[in-house]
């Protein structure tokens, strides 16, 4: 989950937590050892992948030309899960799965079941998409819609329906902000305030998201907003200059995301996927580009990553380097706990993990006593630097054999862009995985589709190819900065891997070592050389794409839905299409009551939604974001389609290796 473990209980605030910390850490890594022992053989998992897409509810005041988000995911989600518990009493399949999130206005939804390895699965994730949207729209009231999108007013007065006010003196308030009210936050399940709170308890002040300010013609210069109707001069002490200020966990986990999990054959094709995919997710993040507006003022970035990282940073002002250390067993921490990541797992990926690690010697010395291998023991022991951040009590003490809630307290609140996720320890149909991270959510669910489908072929190609696309860490880590800047598809250079490189490496059940690498050469290139190639050395990620369907078996629907998809992300790297985040920067610049002052007014993002939701309903159509595509998706794969398929995989299962 993108929020991590959803567990009943009473949780403890940050206060009643820090006793138990080095207990959660030591039997968290205990978990993980015993579990990754059990599991550490698991071979002949077959492809399966599922997407996770976060939706805004959205009421419009027609009559006072304004849009609020509508707090009623409480009430929705009692009503979609009730209907999926019916069908598990009768034996139904469902198809779909809702889930809550960090804010009262937003659902989760994800397929029923994983997707299969059928490649004629690809045609009928855009409709299960469809389908998902429509279930929840028939729960709507009159003037409500549901959109994949990040809400543009987050945080300015009156944004919500109902309207509450926000409590930055109460000492009970979970996040103290002056814009964010906790009433706002996801009632139904305690985690989510507990969470706040305790990010701001371990921080020892609420945190401060500074974004830099896109500087219009007549935006004052330096801009300075004057917020003294929200609260006093200490409530926004942090605010800087020519910067958007936020101050809560809601301003990140409030925006709406677009995630991709898929299952590997073992636990070293799992790793080999995390390390090959992890230079790719700055790829996506500029070609998904969708969240330049914040708090109703247009931003200088296009993408919320920043945002949610700097909204849950929990490091102390030691770890931040504000101050000198003092505290025992603390580091200085150069990241949030929502960030890039900083290694890589694969053995002979190490030589490309050029960022040093801060990590517990005690945890990585016990991880090595319990049979991990250096680069796995590295990666969960610096990622145990950070402290649990949500505890029950009645779940402090576990069995170390057959739980791994305390190991997953910490990995699944750290929230980066790539991540390796061992199989559950109560669910032998689940193998070893990989979760992808970055991608901006779109407003249509052909977009959606097109960047799911981008990136799983991309796995397959990946391993069919043994192709490897592996950077020092610091270079990816350089693109995701990069990523984010307005108009990156169209303005930055990245770092990629210039020719075909391979791996002779195979992760298919051998040790991961490396017996050898084409070296590459890395340079700098646009997102549109890195989807359609230079024209010499690189011929681009679709075209490798193309290349593994033609040795494929593909039926006709399906094949002309992934090509609409292929054709329609190479339009948007090379700029023929685009972003969400310009399109909306377009809307905004042309709308006559916009005053170029970076200030986006209530009939504006009315306006602008009013507009959305029509063409993610189908009812308008835009060329400029949306090309003139139309998949053949379909809810059904036809059943010859998957005879032939499923013979074809029988086959090659027979095959000796």
């Amino acid at each position: 989950r993108a929020m991590g473990l959803l567990t009943k209980g009473t949780p403890l605030s940050w206060d009643e937590t820090v006793p138990f910390l080095d207990y959660i850490k030591k039997h968290g890594i205990a978990q993980f050892i015993n579990l990754y022992h059990r599991l550490k053989g698991r071979e002949g998992d077959q492809l399966r992948w599922g997407d996770e897409i976060e939706y805004t509810i959205v009421k419009f005041d027609h009559e006072n030309k304004k849009v609020r988000a509508s707090l009623r995911a409480e009430e929705l989600l009692d009503r979609l899960i009730a209907g999926e518990e019916v069908n598990n009493l009768v034996g139904t399949a469902n198809k779909f799965l809702w889930r809550p999130e960090f804010a009262a206005y937003m659902v989760e939804g994800t397929p029923g079941v994983p997707y299969g390895g059928l490649l004629a699965c690809f045609n009928v994730v855009e409709a299960n998409m469809m389908e998902r949207r429509a279930e929840v729209q028939k729960l709507l009231k009159k003037d409500e819609s549901i959109l994949s999108i990040s809400l543009p007013s987050i945080g300015t007065r009156d944004f919500t329906l109902p309207l509450h006010k926000t409590t930055p003196h109460d000492p009970t308030s979970a996040g103290k902000s002056i814009f964010f009210p906790d009433d706002v936050i996801f009632g139904g399940h305690p985690r989510y305030k507990n969470l706040a709170r305790n990010i701001r308890g371990r921080r020892g002040e609420k945190v401060a998201i500074n974004v830099p300010i896109f500087k219009d013609k007549n935006t004052p210069s330096p801009f300075i907003e004057d917020l003294s109707e929200y609260g006093e001069p200490a409530d926004f002490a942090a605010a800087l200059p020519d910067h958007i200020y936020m101050d809560h966990m809601g301003f990140g986990m409030g925006c709406c995301c677009l995630q991709v999990t898929f299952q590997a054959t073992n636990v070293n094709e799992a790793r080999w996927l995390y390390d090959q995919l992890t230079p790719i997710t700055p790829v996506l993040l500029a070609l998904s580009a969708a969240t330049p507006i914040f708090r109703s003022y247009l931003a200088d970035v296009d993408s919320r990553w920043d945002i949610i990282s700097a909204s849950v940073d929990d490091r102390t002002a030691e770890e931040r380097g504000l101050v000198p250390l003092q505290t025992p067993g603390r580091w200085k921490i150069t990241k949030s706990r929502y960030d890039t990541t900083d290694c890589y797992l694969y053995p002979c990926s190490a030589k490309y993990n050029d960022v040093p690690l801060q990590m517990d010697d005690a945890i990585y010395a016990q991880l090595k006593e319990g049979g991990i291998d250096e680069h796995l023991s590295k990666h969960i022991a610096h990622m145990f630097i950070r402290d649990p951040l949500q505890v029950f009590r009645e779940r402090i003490e576990q069995d170390d054999t057959k739980s791994s809630e305390h190991f997953e307290t910490i990995q699944s609140s750290n929230w980066m862009n790539m991540r390796f996720k061992p199989p559950p320890p109560d669910a032998p149909e689940i193998g070893w995985r990989v979760e992808f991270r970055p991608t901006e959510v779109q407003l249509t669910d052909f977009e959606n589709a097109a960047y799911c489908c981008f990136v799983v072929l991309l796995t397959r190609v990946i391993i069919s190819f043994r192709m490897t696309y592996l950077l020092p860490i610091t270079m990816v880590n350089e693109n995701m900065k990069r990523a984010q800047k307005r108009d990156a598809v169209l303005n930055q250079k990245f770092h990629f891997r210039k020719g075909l490189s391979t791996c002779k490496s195979s992760p298919e059940g051998g040790n991961g070592q490396c017996d050898g690498e084409s070296q590459g050469e890395i340079a700098e290139m646009s997102i549109k050389e890195i989807i359609c190639g230079n024209g010499s050395d690189f011929p681009g990620l679709t075209s490798l794409i193309r290349q593994y369907l033609d040795s494929a078996d593909v039926d006709v629907d399906t094949r002309c839905t992934i090509s609409q998809y292929l054709s329609f992300i190479e339009k948007r790297a090379s700029g023929q299409i685009n972003t969400l985040a310009h399109w909306v920067r377009d809307f905004v610049n042309e709308h006559p009551a916009y005053k170029h002052d970076s200030k986006v007014p209530d009939e504006v993002t009315y306006d602008l939604l009013k507009k959305m939701n029509n063409i993610s309903n189908g009812l308008d159509h835009c060329p400029n974001l949306l090309g003139s595509y139309r998949s053949k998706t379909d809810n059904l794969i036809p059943s010859a389609v998957r005879r032939a398929e499923e013979s074809l995989v029988m086959m090659q299962k027979k095959r000796p290796h």
